[in-house]
């Protein structure tokens, strides 16, 4: 599983020109599913996100939570992440998981986030969508686990 997060003042999908999930503070989530990823590599992602502090508290320091600013999650199915780009001009997605699985664990990685009482939005798996958003900081995380465990860039 792979995300990529960006910390956003305010957020918002579209799918035919209508906005479909919208946020204020928060953490955008642009979120990629594997073929060999289950429900472990889910919760594991989601309880990580969850908890990350990367919000400034009184003193400048990202030492805030999600929950200690009152943020929401939107998140948005994103397969290119898994983009092959190594031979030739044209990536391959062959790592990315099947949709039906992929579209299970993205619900899944939703109410997980959810039971941490967090407000989700999200996009419409398979959609053509478009984001708009306003960047804080920017700042910016990659993150990546999987059924063994998270790596973080």
């Amino acid at each position: 599983m792979r995300v990529v997060l960006q910390r956003v003042n305010h957020a918002s999908v579209k799918v035919d020109g209508e906005v479909i999930g919208s946020i204020g503070k928060g953490f955008l989530l642009l979120l990629g599913v594997a073929d060999t990823d289950g429900e472990t590599a889910a919760d594991r992602m989601a309880d990580k996100i969850c908890k990350l502090r990367i919000f400034e508290d009184a003193d400048g320091k990202t030492n805030c939570s999600l929950t200690d600013v009152g943020g929401e999650l939107l998140v948005v199915s994103q397969f290119t992440l898994y983009a092959d780009c190594r031979k030739g001009n044209r990536p391959s997605f062959i790592r990315a998981g099947a949709p039906d699985k992929a579209n299970q664990l993205y619900e899944y990685f939703m109410d997980r986030c959810r039971s941490h009482g967090f407000v989700v939005a999200h996009g419409s798996f398979g959609a053509d969508m478009k984001i708009e958003l306003e960047n804080d900081g920017p700042f910016t995380l990659v993150l990546e686990g999987d059924e063994n465990g998270l790596r973080g860039e």
